[in-house]
């Protein structure tokens, strides 16, 4: 059943592009990770589609949008489960390589039972990088807001480009620096970061603000787990307060909070929208997996 706090209905549904990675997730909950020859037994288990844009367009769609990822899934027998994970979100897939029949990137995340964090074990996209020639041409059509998590990077720099011609509001998942950044930085309308995220040269918040500023980007952010969000909105610093819970599973927090932020920002300012952003994000904390805070289930 659907959490009716969180749900928006929408005489238009907005529609959004997600750009980047999309992994099988394998996920376990157990008390601690193990040690080196150690073998342990976890408490629960759940398979999902992963990665950063993929997150964030199963949030996206939730809260009452329409999302649509862009990257590689392929052919491969295992691609079944993501596919069926992001059909029962109800999120659409524009494949860049349907033919592909390599092993979708496959994520081994433990989940510390007493405190939430993760231990990940993955490969991202570096070895699947698709050709911008994959991208369907009316990829944008009646698209309302673009994400982008930089694991696509030819793709995105593409996409970012096109959006900007079309006056469609841009986003970067932060999350990390990635090479090429750079390149889509001034196509960029909302950077919001962790604070995880260093450019070249940068060893600080206050470096990362000013790096980001001198694109020209409006509005900037950098999350910092449960402690306040710090902000750049045209000029005007400040921070937002984030709810504080007892966290069972942080894991996809900053997914989640990207495809809420997504949402909001069409229709709320960019402090309202990081506030309501937040609080999606702290509820999904509360639930193992990245997929139960939707369900109601513990």
């Amino acid at each position: 059943m659907d959490n009716p706090k969180f749900k928006i209905q929408n005489s238009k549904s907005d529609r959004g592009l997600f750009v980047g990675l999309t992994t099988l997730d394998l996920i376990y909950l157990a008390d601690s990770p193990p040690q080196n020859n150690q073998k342990i037994v976890a408490t629960d288990y759940t398979v999902a589609a992963g990665g950063p844009a993929t997150n964030a367009a199963v949030t996206f769609n939730y809260l009452g949008s329409q999302a649509t990822v862009l990257g590689i899934v392929g052919s491969h027998p295992m691609t079944q489960l993501i596919r069926g994970d992001l059909a029962n979100y109800k999120v659409a897939i524009a494949d860049l390589e349907p033919t592909t029949d390599l092993a979708p990137p496959v994520s081994s995340i433990i989940v510390t039972q007493t405190t939430g964090e993760r231990a990940v074990i993955s490969i991202n996209a570096v070895k699947i990088q698709a050709s911008t020639a994959s991208i369907p041409a009316d990829i944008l059509q009646n698209v309302d807001i673009v994400l982008i998590d930089g694991h696509q990077m030819g793709v995105s720099y593409s996409i970012a480009q096109m959006a900007k011609a079309k006056n469609i509001p841009v986003v970067i998942d932060g999350g990390s620096w990635k090479p090429g950044f750079e390149q889509i930085l001034p196509f960029v309308d909302y950077a919001i970061c962790s604070a995880n995220f260093y450019p070249p040269n940068c060893q600080t918040g206050e470096d990362v603000f000013s790096y980001l500023g001198g694109f020209d980007i409006p509005h900037i952010a950098i999350t910092h787990g449960q402690k306040p969000i710090e902000y750049l909105s045209c000029t005007k610093t400040g921070i937002v307060d984030v709810p504080q819970i007892q966290a069972v599973d942080t894991l996809g927090a900053g997914d989640i909070f990207h495809g809420a932020f997504c949402h909001y920002i069409l229709r709320e300012s960019f402090i309202d929208a990081l506030a309501l952003a937040a609080n999606i994000a702290a509820d999904s904390c509360k639930f193992f997996g990245t997929r139960r805070w939707m369900n109601l289930k513990g």
